[in-house]
């Protein structure tokens, strides 16, 4: 019916489709979500009644933070359809955003379950851990220079010093 390349080929197709179909409506949210966060930032502000030094800043964090996981999924699409290959350091690091979260802008009633804070810890460590791990590699990885360096090709784009004493 079908041959093995073109059926990966169509596979790959839909993959890119549909990672380019999330991509546009991710956008579309984060740009929604970006204006209603600037409003009613705007409108709270003006409120003498809301508390920035608890709730207040809480949920204004609770905000932003959910703004920049949602951006570093966008970029992790975005990274995909690029390099056609998922960014495993670019996941961590999204992950470890989200549970970051979860830590900074925990209700009050979590705190009393210690399994709850267990379980986020561990994960905030096994994340940073694997984050750090996949950064080793990556660092390992590079080639190092063994020869001469060379002159860059193209010219100064800055003027040459003026020889005097003056600074």
């Amino acid at each position: 019916m079908f041959s093995d390349e073109g059926f990966l080929r169509a596979i790959n197709r839909f993959e890119r489709s549909l990672a380019k179909v999330l991509s546009s409506l991710l956008t579309a949210v984060l740009v929604v979500a970006s204006l209603q966060l600037v409003l009613v930032l705007g409108f709270d502000l003006l409120d003498l009644r809301v508390d920035w030094t608890g709730e207040g800043l809480i949920r204004l964090l609770d905000q932003v933070l959910v703004l920049l996981i949602a951006l570093e999924v966008l970029q992790n699409l975005t990274a995909y359809l690029r390099d056609n290959v998922v960014q495993i350091e670019l996941v961590l690091a999204t992950a470890l955003t989200a549970v970051a979260r979860k830590l900074i802008v925990m209700p009050p009633g979590v705190q009393k379950n210690p399994s709850d804070l267990l379980g986020l810890g561990f994960a905030a460590v096994a994340l940073a851990a694997s984050y750090w791990l996949v950064r080793q590699s990556h660092i390992s990885r590079r080639p190092s220079r063994t020869g001469l360096t060379t002159g860059s090709p193209e010219p100064d784009p800055l003027p040459p010093r003026d020889g005097g004493g003056g600074a």
